[in-house]
């Protein structure tokens, strides 16, 4: 079996205990504005386009048989509707300026890199942490990923927004050591808006999972003007109260990094103008949430 992998990211301390590698799984059911990995969105592979690296010596333009590589006056445009991401131009160029994101591995090959570090992760009460986009986009392939894992005795987190199927997330509960689930907001409205999808599935199978498993992180990011206000904080606390197993709440501030990806990817970036959260709201924030979760952080 083959998975879609975007990015393995060694060294990892934000997405789990200790230090991690953590192992970003291609394509999500979601579509949140504010993402800042719009490149794990679709499950298809993806060209990247660097252009301040391109030193215009047109071999891609030469190299592209789908004629998806055009020549103009500011240099060389790719049409994405023609190409076919077959990787030729990403073979011949020198400068670097052209990349796929997305890349079928085995089973073996995404263990050997995370065999790497297992010295860190048992000096630091590490693992592994696979992400996305949506880890259960890929069920199968996770779960023997996790089974690997549990071989070689390393823990192991699933970061997911929790969209999937019920008997699906029961299955792979049993073979994860943490979750840490994303919750956005809870109107379900202003969700499908700013997220792409409707939130019922998300918050039923959060109140599954706490059935299932003692072990539940929950992420919240914090996005300015759509879900950081103290009365959204209030109810989502309450929510949180009513759950089992929900003892550590880890605030994601939005911040600008993936701006430029959108562009690299060809994408419109509706949130460019969005500002980072100050520091004081986030402060405001953690003291609304410990009223009703007594461990409240700021990142995780």
């Amino acid at each position: 079996m083959t998975g879609n992998i975007f990015n393995i990211q060694r060294y990892s301390i934000n997405d789990g205990p200790g230090i991690r590698t953590t192992v970003f799984f291609k394509g999500c059911p979601l579509s949140c504005k504010w993402c800042h990995n719009p490149e794990s969105i679709s499950p298809s592979e993806e060209i990247i386009l660097r252009e301040d690296r391109c030193i215009l010596c047109g071999d891609c333009f030469v190299t592209c048989e789908q004629n998806a590589i055009l020549r103009n006056n500011n240099g060389f445009v790719t049409d994405r509707d023609k190409c076919i991401r077959c990787g030729r131009c990403i073979d011949v160029c020198y400068s670097e300026a052209r990349a796929l994101a997305g890349r079928t591995m085995t089973v073996d090959e995404v263990m050997i890199e995370i065999m790497k570090d297992v010295i860190f992760y048992r000096k630091s009460g590490g693992g592994v942490t696979f992400s996305g986009g949506e880890p259960f986009l890929q069920h199968e392939f996770l779960l023997l990923l996790l089974t690997a894992c549990r071989q070689n005795n390393i823990h192991t987190a699933v970061d997911t927004s929790g969209y999937t199927s019920p008997p699906i997330l029961e299955q792979v509960s049993r073979s994860v050591d943490l979750f840490l689930y994303d919750v956005k907001m809870l109107d379900d409205a202003t969700h499908k808006n700013f997220a792409g999808v409707s939130n019922k599935l998300i918050l039923e199978n959060l109140q599954k999972l706490t059935d299932w498993h003692k072990n539940i992180v929950l992420r919240i990011p914090i996005i300015p003007g759509i879900n950081d206000d103290l009365e959204q904080m209030r109810q989502m606390g309450k929510f949180i109260l009513s759950l089992k197993q929900i003892h550590e709440i880890h605030l994601l501030p939005y911040h600008q990094t993936g701006i430029e990806k959108y562009r690299r990817l060809g994408l419109g970036y509706s949130l460019e103008n969005m500002i980072q959260p100050a520091q004081e709201s986030l402060i405001n924030i953690v003291d609304e949430l410990k009223l009703f979760v007594p461990n409240v952080l700021i990142g995780g």
